[in-house]
């Protein structure tokens, strides 16, 4: 199994530490933004290779991992919306450092404003909710919640925000970096 990626992207890193929670071998290949645009229909990482099968988004690689290892992928639909919410800030925060990097802001486009009102209104939510989700899996975190600590980890790296404004948020990334999965795969480490 031979998963694609960067060490910095946040969908990278939970497929990393879902192969590394389920023990499942594999070879991690960095690859950079014209690699990936060259070696995967969808542009983007982490995809993976595994003996004649590609993936080519996190979510079917971690439905893969999990179910090879006999794991439930969500154990409920709380913990799925809470997953598909912070992918869809992930992608905004993502498209917005992006586009940045070009020059366009919020200042001069409506698209990227609309884009970061998206971003502050999703983690407000997620500081507001209960994270008192009912996972009983074979690990400390659901799949959410890594979602979820991988996006704060990474807008935290890229200083795309702070959590001062979060105090429940921080205390769950606090929390997140004593788990060894997810501190050993941590982009500062890399």
């Amino acid at each position: 199994m031979e998963l694609f990626g960067s060490y910095t992207s946040p969908f990278v890193r939970h497929c990393r530490i879902a192969l590394l929670e389920t023990k499942t071998k594999f070879s991690f290949t960095e690859t950079d933004f014209e690699t990936s645009a060259k070696l995967s229909p969808a542009k983007k990482v982490p995809f993976l290779h595994h003996n004649d099968l590609r993936l080519h988004d996190s979510t079917s690689i971690l439905k893969y991992v999990r179910e090879k290892a006999d794991e439930r992928f969500f154990a409920d639909v709380k913990d799925f919306d809470q997953y598909c919410l912070v992918n869809t800030a992930m992608d905004s925060a993502i498209n917005v450092f992006l586009l940045e990097r070009e020059g366009v802001t919020a200042d001069s486009v409506k698209y990227v404003k609309r884009q970061k009102q998206r971003i502050d209104d999703i983690l407000q939510l997620m500081e507001d909710k209960e994270h008192a989700v009912a996972y009983e899996g074979p690990h400390p975190f659901s799949d959410g919640e890594l979602r979820l600590g991988c996006f704060l980890s990474w807008g935290l790296f890229r200083e795309r925000f702070n959590l001062d404004k979060y105090p429940r948020l921080q205390a769950f990334v606090d929390k997140l970096n004593d788990y060894p999965y997810f501190a050993d795969t941590d982009p500062n480490r890399t």
